[in-house]
């Protein structure tokens, strides 16, 4: 099975290196694109709709079914690239992430300075201490350091959805920063954020108390739900 590694942000494909062997060790193609506007000498004048095209344009590249995990708000772009190939997608994980419901940005609060989001210095303002949870002190410098300011429009860009298709795949939650039993409060009480989940055919939610990056401080237990993933893909596609 192929799968598609998507980057959340400040971050490329290189995030997911602890997570590779594990898959291709399981027998998985593994694909770690780094997005339009984060590589070396990309423009930043790029949006949502650039970095899903980006992610359509590999998923046409492979023969045969495909994966998709999207990382924080690389889930957007994992979702969006699903709509758009609704049947060449056999299973989509949003780690610490949700499929988002039609007309929703990822984040429109982030500080943006000429035209791209960096890291920010004032950690205090934008996250809770519990993103950052089990992040040794040099983990976590390296982090800051490494993070590639975001492009600003990715992250207030309105996602557009099209094709009902996509509410047949199905669709794992790995909850890390954002705890299983929140999510599944909010389902139960119908909140307007998880309508792609209430319309969801097949729904699998993980919960692994952890950082917002879980790739990054429980990266051998992400290997496993991701392997997971894409054996039960493997075998539904057979």
């Amino acid at each position: 099975m192929d799968i598609i590694l998507i980057p959340g942000f400040w971050l490329d494909g290189s995030s997911w290196s602890a997570q590779v062997p594990a898959l291709e060790a399981a027998g998985h193609r593994v694909h770690t694109p780094t997005l339009p506007g984060l590589a070396p000498g990309d423009s930043k004048d790029v949006g949502l709709q650039d970095q899903i095209d980006a992610v359509v344009a590999l998923i046409d590249e492979i023969d045969g079914p495909v994966v998709l995990a999207g990382h924080s708000g690389g889930g957007n772009v994992a979702w969006g690239a699903a709509d758009a190939r609704a049947e060449r997608v056999a299973h989509v994980v949003f780690v610490d992430a949700f499929p988002p419901p039609d007309g929703m940005s990822v984040n429109d609060e982030l500080p943006v300075v000429e035209g791209v989001i960096p890291f920010p210095r004032e950690r205090d303002e934008y996250f809770d201490a519990a993103e950052f949870a089990d992040f040794t002190d040099t983990q976590l410098e390296e982090f800051v350091a490494n993070a590639i300011p975001q492009p600003a429009r990715v992250a207030t860009d309105p996602i557009h959805l099209h094709d009902e298709a996509r509410h047949r795949i199905p669709v794992t939650i790995f909850a890390t920063a954002f705890p299983k039993e929140q999510i599944e409060q909010l389902i139960e009480a119908g909140h307007p954020m998880t309508t792609e989940l209430d319309a969801a055919a097949e729904l699998t939610i993980i919960g692994l108390p952890t950082s917002h990056w879980p790739q990054l401080t429980k990266p051998v237990e992400t290997a496993q739900v991701l392997v997971e993933a894409a054996d039960r893909a493997a075998e539904d596609s057979e």
